[in-house]
């Protein structure tokens, strides 16, 4: 009888597409996915080291694994992802939970189905970290979320050392692919009904993918804006060339290496969603040095206005910090002022905990808790009233918009995201269609079969906080 698995995943995009990875290679050796955990004979965690919230639900969840494992010691649990890069919580996973069957890392996650049947033949404990990526592992299957979009990764690893952040330890020194593998990729994704791609990085706009020799098969010499090195920009242009792929967005993207040809791009490529997820983590001036940005905030609203300039109605998100070892009142009004000038249409707002190994953990200003608290309502209070008025603006709009399927909220709705990366709820009413339309007279789910991954035009009806509500007024199948 075949195995069955199910993966629980913690942390970013990354984290997502990793687990992508997972799936499809697990599938590709014959085990099946499971739906649940329950119905699982293989559980994977893949976890996230960024926030203090992702260790405390990763160690919870497999403490709550414990008695599954007691009962069925069959039952195999694997544990790998960013953490796992951390030699203290290896320890921990050894002294306090030695009935885990498989560790490994971010940097030999292609190595998962080898490690794993070495456990299921031998019933040997498997722990294998590899400190140091060996190059990157191309035309790994993947199992995607949704058939119509996919994440594609375009470098691995960061090398910006932020003092809080923990990720250039756990997944390494930054490294590009080779443009070719990645347009490669995104080819056979077209072919396969992919109609919208995310390019993924810790900082995409520092790619610098080296073109291949065709007689080597060698990565070409040259640096920095050698005529062989494929700028992020070139990219982006090279990957709306492929037919079938109508839309291209991409995460995440470091202010410092923002640069003019990148918000050019914006301009000549209709395929480049008019959004943008542009961290500032701060408005403080003296945070930001403190936090080793590279960019004060004067750059930043330049940037902004950029932008605003070349694509008026580009979509912004965030992320902010609060408490921060060392602020005071006067850096938090610092970040409140840029985010009221800024005017974000949404923004991830984080509580800054302590990463053991990053240098911030080291200073000895931390900011009291209450402090913290106090402070991050401040802001969530603020970012919450603009988002709102921003998606009050969207009502009697006509939007464009991607469906993704059933809607989380309402199963009769449909749900689906706006150019500009809006969340859309939108109702399918028998009074709103032609006599010629094919959904009529359709259930839910055969409206939800013949929607999903296909254009619709919605008009919102009422912009919300976090979302938008609509109506559905027909398909829209060109741009």
């Amino acid at each position: 009888m075949e195995k069955t698995f199910h993966i629980t995943t913690f942390g970013c995009q990354m984290n997502e597409h990793d687990s992508e990875i997972m799936a499809g290679m697990l599938e590709a050796r014959g085990l099946r996915r499971a739906p649940d955990r329950k119905s699982a004979q293989i559980e994977i965690i893949n976890t996230c080291s960024v926030r203090d919230n992702a260790d405390k639900r990763f160690f919870g969840t497999l403490g709550q694994l414990k008695r599954r494992k007691t009962q069925d010691p069959d039952f195999t649990v694997c544990v790998c992802g960013c953490m796992m890069q951390q030699q203290r919580v290896v320890d921990r996973i050894q002294e306090k939970y030695p009935w885990v069957d498989l560790v490994f890392g971010t940097n030999n996650l292609h190595r998962l189905p080898d490690l794993l049947d070495q456990v299921l033949t031998g019933h040997d404990k498997e722990i294998e970290i590899w400190q140091e990526r060996s190059g990157i592992a191309e035309g790994l299957p993947a199992e995607r979320m949704f058939r119509h979009k996919a994440l594609v990764n375009i470098t691995f690893g960061c090398n910006n050392f932020c003092t809080y952040c923990i990720v250039p330890y756990t997944r390494g020194r930054e490294e590009s692919r080779h443009p070719e593998e990645i347009l490669k990729e995104i080819r056979q994704l077209a072919e396969d009904g992919v109609r919208e791609v995310t390019l993924l990085g810790q900082n995409v706009n520092s790619y610098r993918g080296r073109f291949l020799d065709p007689a080597t098969g060698e990565g070409v010499p040259g640096g920095g804006l050698d005529p062989g090195v494929c700028t992020f920009a070139q990219l982006i242009r090279l990957t709306a060339k492929i037919p079938g792929i109508e839309r291209i967005r991409f995460m995440t993207s470091h202010p410092k290496d923002l640069s003019p040809a990148l918000i050019q791009t914006f301009v000549d490529v209709p395929e480049l969603c008019r959004n943008i997820h542009l961290p500032v983590q701060a408005g403080s001036d003296r945070i930001l040095k403190r936090m080793n940005r590279h960019y004060d905030s004067g750059k930043y609203l330049r940037l902004v206005r950029d932008l605003r300039a070349a694509v008026p109605d580009i979509t912004m998100s965030t992320d902010i910090i609060v408490g921060f070892p060392g602020e005071t009142e006067e850096d938090l009004q610092a970040t409140l002022d840029l985010v009221e000038k800024v005017g974000y249409d949404s923004a991830f707002t984080f509580l800054y905990s302590i990463r053991q190994g990053t240098p911030a953990a080291e200073y000895p200003d931390q900011v009291p808790d209450e402090v913290k608290h106090e402070r991050f309502d401040r802001l969530v209070e603020l970012v919450n009233r603009i988002s709102a008025e921003k998606d009050a603006a969207c009502e009697g709009k006509i939007y464009r918009i991607l469906v993704d399927g059933p809607s989380k909220r309402d199963r009769k709705a449909m749900a689906g995201r706006t150019d500009g990366f809006k969340l859309v709820n939108f109702s399918v009413r028998e009074e709103d269609l032609p006599e010629e339309s094919p959904l009529r007279g359709r259930s839910p789910q055969e409206i939800a079969d013949l929607l999903t991954g296909r254009f619709a035009d919605v008009i919102i009806t009422k912009g919300k906080t976090f979302s938008l509500e609509g109506r559905f007024l027909g398909l829209s199948e060109e741009a």
